[in-house]
């Protein structure tokens, strides 16, 4: 009688709601094919795992105690976040092969479960310069993620970030090399849609004060109808979405538009004719940022128009996909979008169709399985 090996099993930690975690749902996708899938965060089990460990809604991950911050006890202060106490009592006696941690909160909690084929830390931000341009946080809470990294994140199996320059200052401050697995989305199968009249501009993302979002409806303004823009913002600033549906309504060119779930969020991008972002480099995080929208837009097959951040610029310029402007600034932006032809934007359009496939999440899960494969075999990727 034929006994079937069991299946490895895998833990993939994130407090964060996995379901909708398009970054850590790719992960539960690859790996859930040929190990058991443990799964460990907020919200619903995503599909296809073997278990998962809900840590409920009303369990905060971000409760840190400022009095021991500022005492410096950043072992204490960590122990007693909601969701790490939770979560170690919660993943008490769970057996695991290999486990994944996303962000640096997770890694101690899955160091500690001791897999016996190690952890893999995928870095989805560089944490200790997350909100560096808030004074008070660089002095009491920079320090903090700093231990972390070096007393924990250090010690994973392997690393993975989303850009090389996060790659670069983890190395340089801490040792350890992360691969890169970019915010790619998956394949879309679509086609370039003709090139409107006007030429349609398109963001997508959150409504936050750090994205710019002012300068996108003033540059597209000041270009005097060469473009429209639309707007598909979720509502995590509620005062400054106000604010800028407010400034549409005296705009002839821009529209607020309600979001849209992501699964269904490219097929709607693709009736526009170029995705927009200028985010200006206000901390480190956004400095190097190589965010999913721009693989967004290129899986809509749009043309990408951004500012002159390195990573975002470095890909646009590689596959001749779009424009970078000069500045941050709307002026900037309005020179550009002045200057667009339908025909440029078409070549645009059509470069992203060509290398869609070769700029697709499919292309990058890969990283990502080469590290848990070696692992699970018994290698380290140090």
């Amino acid at each position: 009688m034929n006994q079937q090996t069991p299946r490895r099993r895998l833990l993939i930690l994130s407090f964060s709601p996995i379901a909708a975690d398009a970054r850590v749902l790719k992960q539960v996708v690859e790996f859930s094919a040929r190990y058991d899938v443990v799964t460990c965060g907020y919200g619903e089990a995503p599909p296809g795992v073997a278990d998962h460990v809900r840590v409920p809604d009303d369990v905060r991950i971000d409760d840190l105690d400022g009095r021991l911050i500022t005492l410096h006890w950043y072992r204490r202060a960590y122990e007693r976040l909601s969701a790490v106490r939770w979560a170690r009592t919660a993943l008490a006696g769970l057996k695991v092969d290999a486990a994944i941690a996303n962000d640096v909160e997770s890694v101690p909690i899955a160091l500690g479960l001791r897999p016996p084929h190690g952890v893999h830390a995928d870095l989805h931000e560089y944490s200790p310069r997350l909100h560096e341009e808030i004074p008070a946080w660089l002095a009491r809470i920079k320090p903090y993620y700093d231990w972390l990294c070096r007393s924990f994140v250090a010690k994973a199996s392997s690393w993975s970030t989303v850009s090389e320059g996060l790659a670069r200052e983890y190395e340089r401050q801490f040792g350890f090399a992360p691969v890169i697995v970019t915010n790619a989305a998956p394949y879309a199968d679509l086609a370039p849609v003709p090139v409107g009249d006007p030429i349609r501009l398109v963001h997508s993302g959150a409504c936050l004060e750090n994205r710019n979002l002012a300068a996108l409806v003033e540059g597209v303004d000041a270009a005097g109808g060469a473009a429209t823009l639309d707007l598909f913002l979720t509502p995590n600033d509620p005062g400054l979405l106000d604010r800028l549906k407010a400034r549409a309504e005296s705009s002839q060119w821009v529209r607020v538009r309600e979001p849209v779930p992501y699964r269904d969020l490219v097929s709607t991008l693709n009736g526009y004719d170029a995705g927009v972002h200028l985010l200006p480099p206000v901390n480190f995080n956004n400095e190097w940022a190589l965010p999913n929208k721009i693989f967004d837009y290129v899986q809509a097959r749009l043309g990408v128009i951004v500012g002159p951040s390195a990573e975002m610029a470095k890909v646009v310029g590689a596959y001749r996909l779009g424009a970078v402007t000069p500045d941050f600034g709307a002026q900037a932006l309005a020179a550009v979008v002045s200057d667009l032809d339908a025909s440029t934007v078409a070549e645009w359009k059509r470069l992203a169709d060509r290398h869609a496939r070769e700029l697709s999440s499919e292309a990058q899960v890969a990283v990502w399985a080469e590290c848990v494969d070696r692992l699970m075999a018994g290698g380290h990727a140090r």
